[in-house]
């Protein structure tokens, strides 16, 4: 089967798919009359971003590895206006008290298919997750963070200190957990060591989860301290038992928030240069 194929019948020859196909291989000629084509080399430099399908108003543009009927339609009516976008986003909370209820899968497995959907560079899609789910489990992998941050206190503590790792350290000995917060699951994206677009893959794969976590009755919060040394803690990373040249590059707690807000913070003014 030909990359891509175009219906004849569907197609309005408006030069829509060639001029947003991001790696620019679709060829097509306003003028010409013919049917948008593909480059020489096409093959080897499509991204299989699936723009071209997406794109096309009629469904006219079939690729080989994704056809319109695969996509899910746009609904109008779920589109976000500002104030929408807005309140959306500025309601989002870092959840650090959670019930005493354990995750269910079926909504872990719905929050990451939504994280899947974030974007990623050269759309490799390198994220790969790790699951810790139960409390009992959360404890024991947050044991080696507190190892870390003893190490960190006695052979560096010109960052120890910054990072309050002792006061960190003496409430998780007086059983407070301020690591990971009682936290029922711990959701970790990975990928290869040296993939060059992990860092952001997966940081932005995290942040889709911690936004889609409150349409599933879910919250989250960045788990900074446990990502850190499950990247640095040969302990951590032996327990995390990762594939090899696999590191971990986000954490984030899951589980049901305890408390609802009802009141959205304000932040800092915008600090822009325009030029």
């Amino acid at each position: 089967m030909s990359l891509i194929t175009v219906d004849p019948e569907l197609c309005r020859q408006d030069g829509i798919c060639a001029s947003e196909c991001p790696m620019k291989i679709i060829d097509f000629d306003a003028q010409g009359g013919a049917l948008p084509a593909l480059l020489k080399g096409a093959e080897a430099l499509c991204i299989d971003c699936g723009h071209c399908v997406a794109v096309c108003p009629t469904a006219a543009l079939t690729h080989k590895n994704l056809s319109p009927a695969d996509c899910l339609p746009v609904n109008p009516e779920w589109l976000l206006d500002p104030a929408r976008a807005a309140h959306f986003l500025r309601n989002r909370r870092s959840i650090r008290v959670y019930k005493k209820k354990p995750v269910a899968r079926e909504d872990m497995a719905k929050l990451l298919d939504i994280a899947r959907y974030a974007p990623s560079g050269h759309n490799l899609q390198p994220v790969k997750w790790l699951v810790i789910d139960g409390p009992e489990k959360v404890q024991r992998h947050t044991a080696h963070v507190a190892d870390w941050m003893r190490h960190m206190i006695t052979e560096h503590p010109e960052m120890a200190g910054p990072m309050n790792l002792e006061r960190i350290v003496g409430a998780w000995e007086q059983r407070v957990d301020v690591i990971c917060r009682n936290a029922p699951a711990l959701v970790l994206a990975t990928a290869g060591k040296n993939d060059r677009t992990a860092p952001a893959a997966c940081t932005l794969a995290v942040a889709y989860l911690d936004l889609a976590a409150p349409s599933l009755g879910m919250g989250s919060c960045w788990a900074g301290y446990f990502g850190v040394a499950a990247a640095q803690w040969p302990a951590l990373r032996q327990a995390l038992a990762l594939p090899e040249g696999s590191i971990t590059y986000a954490a984030m707690m899951v589980g049901y928030p305890k408390y609802t807000y009802h009141r959205m913070p304000t932040r800092k003014p915008v600090d822009v240069v325009w030029k």
